[in-house]
């Protein structure tokens, strides 16, 4: 199921990464750049941070197949299609929520602290979107006011409390689907941190 999930949010973040290259116009090589940025960014960082060598991609280049597919397919669909920016975030909310369970679950079985396991879920969710914004030269999400990170930081702490009571896979599930209904959530209703009356934005 892990590597199911693996592969499944390598393409949606692919999808979502390529469509914000595409917003700003770049061509076909920049887009499969920032798709597989975005997809590979997160897990990289983890693994980094776990002391996991080498990282999961380069263990098992599947992920930059996936990727690149995912990215060139998503390139030229829209070139022929308007690019509906709902799509975008779903792809998104998506790619955070598989992302924030599997870094919890490989945290985990890292032997990483519980306090440590949501933070490094958050990571896995959060940092290719970050890197993927920063590279389309847009403020990224998780510092906005936008609920986004504290999705991640939520799913990851549902996966701590219920991997003792319930197991690694119902953990792993529970994280994926609280991180992702927050975050549609968020979406949905506009729901957004509390910011500094000086403009000053987090999430």
């Amino acid at each position: 199921m892990i590597a199911f999930l693996n592969l499944l949010g390598v393409a949606v973040f692919a999808v979502a990464g390529a469509l914000a290259a595409v917003r700003r116009g770049l061509d076909v090589f920049g887009v499969g750049i920032i798709a597989i940025v975005t997809a590979i960014g997160g897990g990289t960082l983890r693994d980094l941070l776990l002391g996991v060598a080498p990282v999961g991609w380069v263990r098992e280049p599947d992920a930059l197949l996936v990727a690149s597919a995912a990215g060139l397919v998503t390139f030229f669909w829209v070139r022929h299609r308007p690019m509906p920016e709902r799509l975008l975030n779903l792809a998104d909310a998506a790619g955070l929520a598989l992302f924030t369970g599997l870094g919890c679950a490989k945290a985990q079985a890292s032997g990483a602290h519980p306090l440590v396991v949501p933070v490094m879920g958050m990571l896995t969710g959060a940092a290719g979107g970050v890197l993927r914004d920063v590279l389309c030269a847009e403020v990224p999400l998780i510092f906005r006011r936008e609920v986004y990170a504290t999705a991640a930081i939520l799913g990851g702490c549902a996966y701590v409390v219920l991997f003792g009571i319930a197991g690694a896979d119902a953990a792993l599930l529970a994280a994926v689907a609280l991180t992702l209904v927050v975050r549609l959530a968020a979406i949905r209703w506009h729901l957004n941190l509390p910011a500094h009356a000086d403009g000053a934005h987090h999430g």
